[in-house]
């Protein structure tokens, strides 16, 4: 699965400029004219990296960069700030409130998708190979599942839809979110197949302290508990 984008500019000139350099690139592109509109996005699916103007029509956009980084759900996801603010003092004041990269137009088109790429992989490599959530743990260097230090044998499917709910304890994912994470955006798995795989996976957890786990949160999907005790990635 390639790297997906959400673009939050309000010049559509710009916007289009910015979506055929990500698309030239195999980047998969989300678009959004403003911070409303951006939010509409979040709710569908979760990019890999946004691109952020300052100077939005309904909001600025560090000001909504501000809330991002206290958002229980959207916290970690990393931003670019794209802007024409150029000072010295804009820079800083981006950086320092959450910004991962600033760039400043006009903008070089092979820098972009090189600066998105670095800041993408800046962001996995800092992520930990052991996710803890109350008596669950997953360590992915090992593809190992324990519960209450019993060992769960998983299949690769099994293993990260576990996983997904299991760094956002509480996060409702409808079918087609989980499919989008789990499988791919351009994947052509029916949403009913996730009702199996989710079957499946509660028998697993069926005997153990983690049995509750999973709930269906009818006509919308299914969300992880948050357990007593929960940290993650």
């Amino acid at each position: 699965m390639g790297l997906s984008v959400l673009i939050v500019e309000d010049e559509p000139a710009i916007l289009e400029l910015i979506a055929f350099t990500c698309q030239s690139s195999g980047i998969d592109v989300s678009r959004a004219a403003n911070v409303a509109e951006a939010k509409k996005c979040l709710e569908h699916k979760e990019p890999d990296l946004i691109l952020l103007d300052w100077m939005l029509p309904d909001r600025p956009g560090i000001d909504w960069l501000r809330e991002l980084r206290k958002d229980e759900y959207f916290h970690d996801v990393p931003v670019i700030m794209l802007t024409a603010r150029g000072l010295e003092e804009d820079k800083v004041a981006g950086l320092n409130n959450g910004a991962d990269d600033y760039i400043v137009k006009p903008f070089s088109p092979k820098e972009l998708v090189a600066r998105i790429k670095a800041v993408v992989r800046r962001h996995g490599d800092g992520e930990e190979n052991v996710l803890t959530c109350g008596p669950l743990k997953m360590d992915k260097n090992k593809f190992e599942v324990t519960v209450d230090k019993k060992v769960l044998k998983l299949s690769v499917v099994e293993f990260n839809l576990l996983s997904l709910f299991a760094q956002h304890p509480g996060r409702v994912y409808s079918r087609q979110q989980i499919i989008d994470k789990v499988w791919g955006y351009d994947s052509s798995i029916d949403e009913r197949t996730i009702d199996v795989h989710m079957l499946r996976l509660r028998k697993h957890l069926a005997s153990t302290s983690m049995k509750d786990f999973i709930e269906t949160i009818r006509g919308l999907g299914y969300k992880g508990v948050k357990p007593l005790v929960t940290a993650s990635l």
